[in-house]
Formats: structure tokens, C-alpha cells, sequence
């Protein structure tokens, strides 16, 4: 099913004739595309303010100050600013992880410049009071315990402090809760004002205004924020190889289930390597009930609940990893299913019926992913973040079409080794 960048469906795509891509003079990208075809615009962002700037004695801080960040300002209080964004059936919320503090809304067209103001408001202006930094604690504590007793998450999180022995990446986001005791409002001030600022900022506006509007209206609202000495992530170290299979095991006693993850490093996002692996990864793990992975470990065995493989991928170095929810009983066979199937994966690759499968899955679901205004704005902030360009999605067809079966076969030889993996467990050690 060739497709070539002159059909119909790829034009409609976006691309670098209807993108408006600007900086303002402070630094701070504003990408735009219109569509009339709807009356709402939705806005999609971040700032380079996530965790990677904690200290590792007050993780979860990024967290904690995005959000905090609608809890009132100088101008409006917490009830006033939700008040605003209801009256209109606007939406406004902040989120934060490794790298950056991200956010979103939504409004009808004519409502943009209310919740441009109000974004605009909060990320300068936020005032931290005490009444509201205890009420966030609790709800961050409560969180935190309910993790505790996730078998997944806490798999998923031990995973990571194998995988990234000694990196950023292998400490999690929302941090402890022994943490997030220790942070106080001055370090939620503190924080904000050393690495919130225009410096590094994305903004995507994506609906029904005209695209150099949303550029002049995000320009009015944020175009004089300047920030001295705003802190700049450095370099993300080197992350070192496991030189062995690593077998780790969270106790979560009384659990009738066990979550069990397995396995390695994964390219970089703007990596020549991301799409071969993330074709692999389909027909490993992904693609119809499952993958391989599913077919042998879930269909055919019957040793797990769920059984799947996913490919995460940023910034920095991605993990390539197998997950799978099993009764505690059955963990050690179930690793050592998927451990043979990802040795198959690697000595004997994919076929070429295989690979044509997924090719037209990626291609067929892109359109899909694009069909909404909030498809559209993620789409453009991953083009800035990773460093795309803007013909990417108008590339991409011929990108996927462009992968073989050796190419998968050389990126799977070159990230997974089944004799150097990082294996997690959580859950109860014995059988309920």
C-alpha cells in the first residue's frame, strides 16, 4: 500500500506551508495551525521545569509547584480563577515530569484570550499560600500510598532504578513520600522562581483562529516575560550498560497478582533507530491481541492476565520493555517465556508479512491521531521537542515504508541482549 507525499491524505497532514512557527523575542516558541472546521482552539505546552532540577532529597518539588500553580495568583484566587474558565466552558490544568512542566486547555475561539491571560497569570504569578500547599500534600501522600500498593506502578518504578542505575531517569517524578515532607512553600517559591521563565517555553494553539492571531495573542500576554538567570537543564549523563541480568523483587504482601517487567535500553526519540525499534515493538508486543509476546505468554499459556511490549522513548535514553500481569505462582515461567520469545526476536527478526502489518497500522492510524484539534497541538509540540522538523508527518509514510525487516532485526541486535536484562517484580512473593 505505497503512499507518496502527493496524495490527498498526506497533504491534509501537517506541514510547514499551514504551520506558523514563531519566536518571541524572550525565547518562547509559539507554533499555530487553524482549522474553521470547529469553533473551539486548543492550547498545548511546556515549560523546561520538571524534575531533573529536584533535589534528590525533595523529589516530587516540580510536581508539587505544577500543581499548586492554579491554586490563585496575585489577581484572581483559586475559586475566581476556576469560576472564569466554567463560565465559559473553558479548561486549564498543569502537569509535571522529567524533563518539563506541561499544560493544556481547551476554550470556544472567541474565549482564547481569557485563558491565554489566565495562563499567562499563573505561570508569573502563582502565590503558593500555606492553606493550599498542606491541602496538596495530603492529596500528593495520598497518591504516593496508593502507588505503594500498585503492583504495576511499583514493578514499573523498580524497573527503572535497575535500568537507569545511577541516571536521572531512574527516579520517579512525584517522588517519595518521605520527600514530599520535606518540601515547604519557600521551596515551591524558591523553585519557581529559579526555572520557570520564557527560556526553553513551547506553546502550540491549534483551531479556529487565524495562525498569526494566536501568535500576536500569546505574544501580548507573554511576550514581556523575561526572567534573569533563569536555570537551564545541562547535560543528561551517560547511562551506563548493564554488564548483567538483574533480577529485582518489590514485596506488596496480600496481593492476588503480581506485575513483572522485563527488559533494556531503547533509542532516543529523534533517533534514526526510534522507527525500526518501533515497528519491532508492534509485532513484539503491540500489534493485534498483542503481539508475540501476547500470543505465547497470555493466548497460548495462559500464565498471565495481560501481556504486552512498549517502547518509551524522549529526550534522553528510552527503556524497551515487556510487561505482564501474572499469579504470583507463575512468575518465574512467565519470565522465562518472554525472555525465549525475545531471544526468537532477536536471532531469527520479523518477516516481511509482519512488518507490511504494521507499516499499515502506523500509516492508517496517523490520520486518526490528527482528526481532532488536540491531535493536531500534541502533534506540533512533539515536532519542537524532538526536534522533527515540520514536514515530519507529511515524511512519515515513506519513513515507515522505508524500514525492512533487516533493519528491525539490526535495531533489535542492537538494544535487546537477553543475556543483559533488568528484570522487576512486585507483588506477593507467594501464591494467595
Amino acid at each position: 500500500m505505497a503512499m507518496h507525499n502527493t496524495s490527498p491524505i498526506v497533504q491534509s497532514l501537517p506541514g510547514s506551508d499551514d504551520i506558523n512557527r514563531t519566536v518571541l523575542p524572550n525565547g518562547i516558541v509559539v507554533l499555530s495551525r487553524t482549522n474553521f472546521n470547529s469553533p473551539s482552539v486548543v492550547i498545548s505546552g511546556y515549560i523546561t521545569a520538571g524534575s531533573i532540577f529536584d533535589p534528590e532529597e525533595k523529589l516530587g518539588l516540580a510536581d508539587f509547584v505544577a500543581a499548586a500553580l492554579m491554586r490563585g495568583t496575585k489577581r484572581n484566587t483559586f475559586l475566581e480563577i476556576y469560576n472564569k474558565l466554567e463560565s465559559v466552558g473553558a479548561s486549564l490544568g498543569f502537569r509535571a515530569s522529567t524533563h518539563s512542566a506541561g499544560f493544556s486547555g481547551r476554550s470556544l475561539s472567541e474565549d482564547l484570550p481569557l485563558v491565554l491571560s489566565l495562563l499567562g497569570e499563573i505561570l508569573q504569578q502563582p502565590l503558593f499560600l500555606d492553606e493550599y500547599v498542606e491541602r496538596l500534600r495530603s492529596q500528593l501522600l495520598t497518591g504516593l500510598a496508593i502507588r505503594g500498593q500498585d503492583t504495576a506502578e511499583m514493578a514499573s518504578l523498580t524497573f527503572d532504578q535497575i535500568l537507569f542505575d545511577g541516571h536521572p531517569y531512574s527516579l520517579p517524578s512525584d517522588g517519595w513520600p518521605e520527600t514530599i515532607k520535606m518540601i515547604t512553600r519557600d521551596d515551591l517559591v524558591n523553585f519557581h522562581q529559579s526555572v520557570y521563565g520564557p527560556v526553553g517555553m513551547v506553546i502550540s494553539i491549534v483551531g479556529a483562529v487565524d495562525q498569526e492571531q494566536a501568535a500576536e495573542q500569546v505574544y501580548d500576554v507573554l511576550g514581556n516575560w523575561q526572567k534573569e538567570g533563569q536555570i537551564q537543564p545541562g547535560e543528561l549523563p551517560t547511562l551506563e550498560p548493564l554488564e548483567e541480568t538483574i533480577i529485582r523483587h518489590y514485596e506488596i504482601p496480600g496481593k492476588s497478582q503480581s506485575d513483572v517487567v522485563i527488559g533494556t535500553t531503547a533509542p532516543m526519540r529523534k533517533s534514526d533507530d526510534f522507527l525500526p525499534a518501533s515497528l519491532g515493538n508492534s509485532i513484539l508486543g503491540q500489534f493485534g491481541l498483542m503481539g508475540r509476546i501476547g500470543d505465547v505468554v497470555r493466548e497460548r499459556s495462559g500464565l498471565a492476565y495481560y501481556a504486552y511490549s512498549s517502547l518509551s522513548a524522549g529526550i534522553g535514553p528510552g527503556s524497551w520493555e515487556v510487561s505482564a500481569g501474572v499469579n504470583p505462582g507463575n512468575i518465574e515461567k512467565a519470565q522465562n517465556l518472554i525472555v525465549d520469545e525475545l531471544k526468537r526476536f532477536v536471532d531469527q527478526g520479523i518477516s516481511l508479512e509482519e512488518l507490511a502489518d504494521s507499516q499499515a497500522n502506523f500509516i492508517g492510524r496517523l490520520p486518526l491521531s490528527l482528526e481532532t484539534n488536540a491531535g493536531v497541538a500534541n502533534a506540533l509540540i512533539n515536532i519542537e521537542r524532538y526536534e522533527l522538523g515540520l514536514e515530519y508527518y507529511r515524511q512519515y509514510p515513506g519513513k515507515v515504508l522505508a524500514v525492512t525487516p533487516e533493519d528491525v532485526l539490526i535495531t533489535a541486535r542492537k538494544y535487546i541482549n537477553p543475556d543483559l536484562l533488568a528484570v522487576a517484580t512486585a507483588g506477593s512473593s507467594v501464591s494467595i
